[in-house]
């Protein structure tokens, strides 16, 4: 299922406010400021720091 456009352009960090990075091949939504990658299931992203996978250091540098 494919996420909509539009409402990957509209939605922030829900931590940091700052916007997010739509990585297609993991199906996350990538938080630089946060360090955090949202999950996308079944074209809904999954807005929970409970759900986020915390990004490694190495993630974290080439996002720079």
């Amino acid at each position: 299922m494919e996420t909509d456009p539009k409402l990957l352009e509209i939605l922030v960090c829900p931590l940091t406010k700052a916007t997010l990075q739509y990585d297609q091949e993991k199906q996350e939504l990538v938080s630089r400021a946060a360090g955090l990658a949202y999950p996308i299931r079944s074209g809904v992203p999954v807005m929970l720091q409970d759900e986020a996978r915390r990004l490694s250091d190495e993630e974290r540098d080439a996002l720079r």
